[in-house]
């Protein structure tokens, strides 16, 4: 059978005194009543049904696992006569002589400390009857993996044989209570739940006959099992347990929490200056005990504030509740969680050294040498924002429902409880989590991905000075560094979405370009950032979806993103913005009753009814609401996988991929295919998506054994140090990638020249350290600079002072040169002030001169701007070489990025400015100055880089998607959608701008292969096709990627809308290997699917009634029932392929363009039989891609020249080229057109860059266009699809 995950119940144990203690100290006559020593009794754990089959196997019908046993070895009486009943009964045969017993129990469960956790102060007998007690248990194994337990106490008289006695003339006896403990073991922390669960038993137990203990307990402990649990999102699940209806909740996403439990108890225990300081001390991963005279309350304010904490995880010890006869554990020398009763208190602060001190009763927190706690606090900004929110919540039941009337349901008044703490818990998860958010937020800008480094000193000083100290400790800590584990693995956790949600425009600028080192700005405290949401976001962009790029943006960026690389502050909103969230809807699906007797047979009915119950929560929910869909499916898959009907179960699991791909059973499923007989797999292969799925599984298993051979380690965090050998290339690239200096290796290979100029190529430690040690304190120096108010008037927004010269004499006074990334000014000495000297695009000549100073000639800098007659003359003494070359490289960077217009460039070449500054200073040489000119990058190829004026003219703005990888990635496809900008790079990334900036909004991750198209077939989804055989459907409201389509069996390569003769809507879609399939909307569901035969199908269209298909070989007409019309092919001697296809409906033609060929093919579509007009482009080695814009055709090549990239205009009224444009530096892979205003191109891996080309104004009356796209080309969404004839 397929191994199911844990269940509800790991096992049930009762604990208690033996019944030969209990007798013993019944028949002594003592007042005193000792402490009794604690026993297993009882050990209920799964299988409790289950059929025996020819093969020898077990069929376990539970959804508890049915996990590895173990020997346990209890007490018993050999003579069954003598046996004490559970409850303390005895009879007088003291001939009865005492043995052992050796049952069967799960291997993980530790039944050896569990009856002093179950009377952790002890067992004791009473006098008179107690009320019932719970309290709850938490077990760690070695490998950090957590179980979960809830224990009641409870009391039963003890009676004796010898109290008959007393109605024969014996003198009466005290009667007796003795207490018993039932815990339920769980993997997980269902303490709401189970805690329902054991007050329905005590119904129970109260009811039954003292002789039918054991078989109460192991009966419901069977029904437990029978439970499956909800899966991951807004459904829970329900069950009956007279007299309650027990809920288990599920938890929100699949990474996170589970939470049944009162997340307020810890807002109600302490304040909440006392909260943060507790919550300071566990991030700082000290020595802490908490204490109470309620052990319930240890566990639950525990578990409470480790929520607080995520997604960081406390990777200590963590004991919870210890008995009195573990305190022993404290002594401990490593970190650790604990908790004690209240009594222990002054003996623990007494005899233990460096503890923290946490008094839940009293709400205050203290050290163990001190009555006070003088420790790090959580950074002031993170805690003003949690102090205001959390006092809007509100955490008093009693006051949020005053206005209610009393409820005569106990069932009504428990749901209506339990939607109320829902919501609060879900307020106070958010809060938190924004604490951690903004203590944590900017640790990404840090990390080194490729080479898995944190740079820590750099983060560290990047910190507010006051914060610091807690910043130190931290990051020393086991849960910091599972923390950065999860960042460089690039997890999408809750952290990561609400850090991404919460990034204002500024930081999501960063994807165009970024400031090599933090802007050298003096330090303000402003408050924190103003925050818009993303709801006015949107508004504000409805009138205009796209910017007005006849504007210079590239300045407006460029100075506007320089300043984005600042650690961002604290986001500041209103106190209770987000604390009254739109509530989730939430469904509950109650489980059939219980089967009375619990054969194999009845378990079989019920689990048949389960299914049958599902199967209509499945009818009657609605197509579009696929997220319930799927958890419906999931359970009945879970309950088909426990009844042993596998293909069921497949059929169903397959349905996730449509519905929700996040919570699919990847090993559960695993486990059926490799469980399944030959018979089932015969079956199997008669049904085309199980043999999909399975074929799926096996190729997903072999991928998996191939990546753990090639993986790097990924628990893997290293800390930058500074290197103490010397570097060869391939080490000192590495080296100062790890450092955060530089990425790009362009520029790293430049810097390596540099650095070894006239000695071996190599860098020796002491030359990096110099080098690092001036980069970094060259950085703090202009840190330090105070700017004046009237200086800072004069910049513009975002413009920062990256450089500042000692104090000069120059043609316009004394003072210090200050370089920004826009402009050149003096900052004069004595009374502070600004003269403007130049912007860099107003140079027209920087040159070194000698000024005469008595028989001496000083050299000096001579910088000549336009629209001034005197030029500007400085004497900057031995400086002055440096700096020469700093301005021209800063000149040359600016006339470039101007031409180009790409940002980058200006930013690049300020990056090789303060290289060269930190080469002069570490070297110290004659040759020093001569060694940072092998960094004036752009003042060598600037000729080169001049582009023609057509290109200058109608290019507007550049973006680069791949700005913080270590080398470009190409742009596999472009896509545009109202508003949006979709950019696929390699490896499935998904990279989404906001068209009314060019800003980068999300970035997602598609599966792991690269991308072939996309195609928008609703207002909410977006479909696309990989090179895995499978379409992947992303929100475009929660840009989450959940859904897959995998019916295909090779790589998707096209996609395409249309509506069918009823008017719904359908889509086409086409993979590589010659299949079409044609799927419902809607349902997503395949209606019809077909095979071409053909090389290489590419793409699929469909325009009046007819499919157009485009192959390497040819290009075909196809009925919607998949028989071809016609084929068009290349002309004979043309023995190039198929790259790129467009139809011109207006016109009735296909265009046709080859890979290898400059040639454009142009037939008429009505009679394709004839010869093809044919359009040459000038200097083109290939074509890739091809689209129509209005009343013209875009073609992406290859240039033959040195000029890779090239963009062609051609006009189809003459069949001429229009215009012939420098794109890119790599051949143009992409094009998609923006509402017919703008034209973007993407090129491959040299380049990597987004190009925006104005649409180029033609005369003659306007045409609409269809296109048929190539495996990398994607149509404008709002265009029109005509009929052809």
């Amino acid at each position: 059978m397929a191994a199911l995950p844990s269940g509800l119940l790991e096992a049930c144990v009762v604990v208690g005194a033996s019944s030969d203690k209990l007798r013993d100290i019944y028949q002594s006559r003592s007042n005193e009543l000792p402490l009794l020593e604690a026993e297993v009794l009882q050990v209920h754990a799964p299988p409790f049904v289950s059929k025996e089959t020819n093969s020898s196997q077990v069929i376990a019908p539970a959804f508890s696992r049915v996990q590895k046993r173990r020997s346990f070895i209890r007490k018993k009486k050999r003579d069954r006569s003598t046996d004490t009943l559970p409850n303390g009964d005895s009879v007088s045969r003291p001939e009865g002589t005492s043995t052992t017993e050796d049952i069967s129990v799960p291997k993980d469960l530790d039944l050896i400390a569990l009856p002093q956790l179950c009377f952790p102060g002890g067992l004791q007998l009473a006098s008179e009857l107690r009320d019932d007690s719970y309290h709850y248990l938490v077990f760690t194994d070695l490998f950090g993996n957590r179980t979960h337990g809830v224990v009641v106490q409870y009391y039963r008289a003890v009676q004796s044989f010898h109290e008959s006695l007393t109605q024969n003339g014996g003198r009466p006896r005290t009667r007796l209570y003795a207490a018993f403990a039932v815990c339920i073991i769980s993997k997980f922390p269902f303490y709401n739940a189970l805690r329902d669960c054991l007050s329905c038993l005590l119904v129970q137990l109260r009811t039954s006959r003292q002789g039918d203990f054991e078989e109460t307990v192991k009966e419901f402990s069977a029904k437990l099992s029978l439970v499956p649990l909800p899966p991951p999102g807004s459904l829970h699940v329900s069950f009956s347990l007279r007299p309650l209806q027990v809920v288990l909740p599920s938890r929100e996403d699949p990474d996170g929490p589970l939470v049944d439990m009162d997340l307020h108890l810890p807002l109600l225990c302490f304040s909440h200056t006392v909260l943060l300081q507790v919550l300071s001390c566990l991030l700082q991963e000290h020595r802490m005990v908490f204490f109470s005279s309620d052990w319930s309350k240890l566990t639950l304010v525990a578990e409470s504030l480790l929520l607080y904490l995520q997604p960081l995880s406390w990777q200590q010890p963590y004991v919870p509740v210890l008995a009195r006869g573990m305190l022993d554990f404290l002594m401990a020398p490593t970190a650790f969680l604990m908790g004690c009763h209240i009594s222990h208190l002054e003996d623990v602060a007494a005899e233990t050294e460096d503890l923290i001190l946490v008094n839940i009763d009293d709400g205050i927190i203290q050290s163990s040498w001190s009555d006070t706690v003088d420790l790090p606090s959580i950074p002031v900004a993170a805690a003003e924002s949690f102090l205001s929110r959390a006092e809007c919540l509100q955490i008093h039941y009693d006051l949020d429902t005053c206005h209610t009337g009393a409820a005569t349901d106990v069932n009504a008044v428990r749901f209506q409880r339990r939607d109320w703490q829902r919501r609060l818990n879900t307020q106070i998860q958010n809060i938190a989590l924004e604490l951690v958010v903004n203590t944590f937020r900017g640790v990404q800008d840090f990390l080194n991905h490729q080479h898995r480094v944190f740079n820590s000193e750099e983060f560290l000083r990047t910190r507010e000075p006051g914060d610091q100290l807690f910043y130190k400790k931290v990051l020393e800590t086991h849960i910091f560094h599972s923390f950065l584990r999860d960042r460089l693995n690039r997890k999408l956790d809750a952290f990561s979405r609400m850090e991404q949600k919460t990034l204002n425009l500024s930081h999501r600028n960063r994807a165009m370009t970024e400031s090599p080192r933090p802007p050298l700005m003096p330090k303000t405290r402003s408050g924190f950032r103003n925050h818009t949401s993303p709801n006015q976001k949107l508004s504000k962009r409805l009138g205009a979806s796209l910017p007005n790029l006849d504007q210079p943006l590239n300045d407006a960026m460029a100075s506007f993103v320089f300043s984005s690389h600042r650690a961002p502050a604290a986001q500041k909103m209103s106190p209770d913005a987000g604390l009254k969230s739109p509530p989730k809807v939430v469904r509950v699906f109650r489980l059939p009753e219980f089967p009375p007797p619990l054969s194999y047979h009845y378990v079989k009915n019920y689990y048949s009814d389960m299914v049958a119950a599902l199967g209509k929560a499945l009818n009657a929910t609605p197509p579009d609401d696929s997220a319930l869909l799927a958890r419906y499916h999931y359970l009945r898959g879970l309950v088909n996988t426990v009844s042993n009907r596998r293909l069921d179960a497949l059929e169903d699991f397959q349905s996730l991929y449509k519905t929700d791909a996040e919570i699919f059973p990847s090993e559960m499923v695993k486990s059926l295919v490799d469980s399944m007989p030959n018979a089932e797999r015969i079956q199997a292969e008669k049904r085309p998506e199980i043999k999909g799925l399975i074929g799926r599984v096996i190729r997903d298993q072999e991928r998996e054994r191939e990546g753990q051979e090639n993986r790097p380690e990924e628990a893997a965090v290293k800390h930058f140090q500074l290197p103490k050998k010397f570097l060869h290339l391939e080490e000192f690239v590495k080296c100062v990638q790890e450092s955060g200096i530089v990425k790009d290796q362009g520029t790293i290979l430049r810097l390596f020249d540099a650095l070894t100029v006239g000695h071996q190529k190599q860098v020796g430690p002491d030359l990096f350290k110099d080098f690092y040690t001036i980069w970094k304190e060259t950085e703090a120096e202009a840190q330090e600079v105070c700017l004046p108010a009237s200086v800072l008037e004069r910049m513009e927004t975002g413009e920062s002072v990256f450089k500042l010269s000692s104090s000069v004499k120059t043609s316009r006074g004394v003072g210090k040169i200050a370089m920004t990334q826009r402009r050149l000014f003096l900052l004069t000495d004595g009374r502070p002030g600004y003269v403007e000297v130049a912007q860099y695009r107003d140079l027209e000549e920087v040159k070194v001169s000698s000024s005469p100073f008595l028989l001496l000639k000083i050299p000096s800098l001579k910088l000549r701007v336009k629209g001034k007659r005197e030029p500007f003359e400085a004497n900057l003494k031995a400086e002055t070489e440096l700096w020469n070359l700093m301005i021209k490289e800063m000149w040359a960077g600016r006339l470039i990025a101007d031409q180009h217009k790409d940002p980058q460039y200006m930013q690049q070449a300020l990056t090789n400015a303060l290289l060269m500054d930190a080469v002069v200073g570490c070297l110290q040489s004659s040759k020093a100055v001569y060694a940072a000119s092998k960094l004036a990058h752009f003042e060598r190829v600037e000729v080169q880089m001049t582009l023609p004026k057509t290109t200058t003219e109608t290019l507007k703005h550049k973006i680069n998607p791949s700005l913080e990888l270590a080398a470009p990635q190409p742009i596999e496809v472009l896509y545009y959608t109202l508003g949006h900008l979709w950019v696929s790079l390699g490896g499935g990334k998904v990279m989404v701008f906001d068209a009314s900036s060019w800003s980068l909004t999300h970035t997602c991750q598609v599966g792991n292969a690269r991308l072939s198209c996309m195609l928008a077939v609703s207002g909410d989804q977006v479909w696309m096709g990989s090179e895995d055989s499978v379409i992947y459907i992303i929100s475009m409201v929660s840009m989450v990627c959940n859904r897959q389509l995998t019916d295909h069996r090779a790589e998707v390569t096209g996609l395409a809308l249309d509506l069918d003769k009823y008017s719904h809507k359908v889509a086409y879609s086409c993979s590589a290997e010659g299949t079409v399939l044609v799927w419902d909307v809607p349902t997503l569901q395949v209606r019809k699917r077909f095979r071409l035969s053909c090389d290489r199908l590419q793409s699929v269209h469909c325009s009046g009634g007819m499919l157009w298909c485009s192959s390497r070989d040819s290009v075909m007409e196809v009925w919607r029932t998949g028989s071809v019309k016609s084929r068009v092919h290349l002309p004979e001697p043309q023995r190039a392929s198929f790259s790129a296809v467009v139809l011109l409906s207006e016109r009735e033609e296909l265009w046709g363009a080859c890979s290898d060929s400059a040639d454009l093919h142009v037939w008429r579509v009505k009679d394709t039989a004839r010869a093809s007009q044919r359009v040459v482009l000038p200097d083109c080695s290939g074509c890739f891609c091809m689209i129509p814009v209005k009343n013209q055709v875009w073609v992406g090549a290859a240039g033959r020249s040195s000029v890779k990239g090239k963009l062609y205009i051609v006009d189809p009224e003459r069949y001429e080229v229009l215009k012939e444009l420098q794109a890119h530096a790599d051949r143009v892979t992409a094009l998609c057109s923006a509402e017919d205003r703008y034209v973007l191109s993407g090129a491959g891996r040299l380049d990597g860059k987004i190009a925006i080309w104005k649409k180029m104004q033609t005369t003659g009356r306007l045409q609409e266009y269809l296109q048929i796209p190539s495996s990398r080309l994607s149509a404008d969404s709002r265009v029109r699809t005509p009929t052809i004839g």
